[in-house]
């Protein structure tokens, strides 16, 4: 069940404390995309995500979208949205995009964090890294079709966590 498990559960992206990162000695912070910083009925990061990302710079935190989706441009805008880089072609829950990431940034297993809102792609894929995850709630019900028997399974797994920030 600690496949299955996030390190910690938090309501949005925007409610993870940065002074809490930094204080924790992270120095990256990978991100999901899909439904964590953009809604799957948008193509635009709300302005609350933007703000917190341009916190987290601020505090001298690295980030990096790693995300499934195959539509490189999207990511690029978002990307450039965020200002941050990205990974494409993630096929997370696969470890390797995330393995490459500390790779690419120089920091250590502890020194990173996975935030995403699937728990058998982002939560998976950073606990196979052995990197420290936080599960937050996805942005918007819209899923895609292959999507929705995962996010039933998921809601019923995390139905007795408290999600900080709720």
């Amino acid at each position: 069940m600690a496949l299955l498990s996030a390190a910690r559960y938090v309501a949005r992206v925007e409610d993870v404390d940065i002074d809490g990162l930094v204080s924790a000695g992270v120095r990256l912070v990978l991100v999901d995309r899909d439904n964590t910083c953009v809604p799957r009925d948008s193509r635009t990061a709300p302005e609350s995500v933007v703000a917190w990302f341009s916190r987290a710079r601020e505090a001298g935190l690295r980030l990096c979208l790693v995300s499934n989706n195959i539509h490189s441009t999207q990511l690029a805008a978002t990307a450039a949205e965020l200002g941050c880089d990205v990974i494409t072609h993630a096929f997370k829950p696969s470890p390797h995009a995330l393995l490459l990431a500390l790779r690419r940034y120089g920091v250590s297993r502890r020194e990173c964090v996975m935030i995403g809102d699937q728990v058998f792609t982002d939560v998976i894929a950073g606990n196979l890294a052995r990197i420290p995850t936080i599960l937050v709630h996805p942005q918007c019900s819209e899923d895609l079709w292959y999507a929705v028997p995962f996010r039933k399974l998921e809601s019923w797994m995390v139905r007795n966590r408290h999600f900080e920030g709720e």
